[in-house]
């Protein structure tokens, strides 16, 4: 008897009916959930190319000097040039690298060494000392660490600016913000930044599933962020009145409810095509291309769909043949909140250097 009520309102067109959606249907539902086939049509896995995987998330990392470090300079047959055992405040012999980034070196003066390897420092002071001496023979060492630093934003019981003498895994850097309350984060939603770009690191087999691949290096200066449930939303695009994100409730979110936030009607019910919702799922450097059949949930005649955090649904307005046309319509969309996606979905479809 619902379902028949259910198929009536939907013909007769009453304007509350997808604004009910977010109750109505999750409570009419929840007895037949089980016996009901499932909305979706098709799914197709999607994943980042295995160089683009490997080049952001397995580079050389390599230390760079910054304020605070302490390196030792030694020129071979020439100790009066060296500063491998000058004092330099810190009760540390070497040379102390200043907030200004510079060390103090016999004969050259300041040289400013923020940013440069060892090595490169070694090929810097190679040249100079050259101009004194024939062949120099320089050895650049790094006594101590003290520049690198990590920012650990979100659901860490001890959040905020860490600093450690080496360079750390994520795991490691991780532990410095004490533990993840995970219950109240959103492991789906969690990135790195580095060199101001998000990281395709999934953060559920990582901590979830124990899988050590996910653990990678960091370089000094990256942010991880864990963010909260509460911050979990979905991004509908297409025939809707109100396209862009929408929050989750209590954790939840049915693409129905989604559709209703978004603001379609019965309006635009008549000029969107429900029976070919597509969504873009994504976690890591890993995704899915997903076919709802949101009509048939309509009608009863399928179970809820629920989304999960960084969807991406599209509504389509017309019939569309494949996904390149879908990524296509959505493209604009997508880049204006380029910033706010899912790292897979701004490399997959918005980077140019993706292969």
């Amino acid at each position: 008897m619902i379902n028949r009520l259910k198929l009536l309102l939907v013909v007769a067109g009453v304007p509350i009916l997808l604004a009910g959606c977010a109750s109505t249907f999750s409570a009419d539902h929840a007895v037949s959930t089980k016996r009901l086939p499932s909305p979706v049509i098709a799914v197709k896995p999607e994943s980042l190319p295995a160089s683009t995987i490997k080049k952001m998330l397995h580079p050389d990392i390599a230390y760079h000097l910054g304020a605070g470090d302490v390196v030792s300079v030694s020129v071979y047959l020439h100790p009066m040039l060296s500063a491998a055992g000058v004092t330099n405040g810190t009760g540390i012999p070497g040379a102390l690298v200043t907030n200004q980034g510079n060390i103090q070196l016999p004969e050259l003066g300041l040289i400013h060494v923020a940013g440069l390897t060892t090595a490169q420092l070694q090929q810097k002071l190679t040249r100079m000392y050259a101009k004194y001496i024939i062949h120099p023979d320089v050895t650049v060492q790094l006594q101590v660490a003290h520049s690198i630093r990590y920012y650990l934003l979100g659901e860490f019981t001890a959040p905020g600016l860490k600093f450690s003498d080496r360079n750390l895994s994520l795991l490691d850097a991780m532990a410095l913000g004490g533990t993840v309350n995970l219950p109240e984060a959103d492991l789906r939603g969690a990135y790195i930044v580095q060199n101001g770009k998000k990281l395709p690191v999934n953060f559920h087999q990582l901590l979830r599933d124990g899988n050590l691949n996910q653990n990678i290096p960091l370089e000094s200066g990256d942010t991880v962020v864990v963010p909260s449930v509460a911050t979990m939303r979905a991004f509908v695009f297409g025939a809707v009145n109100k396209p862009g994100p929408v929050p989750f409730v209590d954790g939840r979110l049915g693409l129905l409810q989604a559709l209703s936030s978004a603001g379609m009607d019965t309006t635009s019910l008549t000029n969107a095509q429900l029976s070919d919702i597509r969504i873009i799922r994504s976690e890591g450097a890993s995704g899915e291309l997903i076919t709802v059949n949101a009509q048939a949930i309509l009608q009863g005649k399928a179970a809820p769909f629920f989304l999960k955090s960084g969807d991406v649904v599209f509504v389509p307005q017309t019939v569309v043949s494949n996904w390149n046309q879908v990524i296509q319509q959505i493209l604009p969309s997508l880049q204006a909140i380029s910033g706010i996606l899912n790292p897979f979905v701004s490399i997959k479809y918005l980077s140019q250097s993706n292969n």
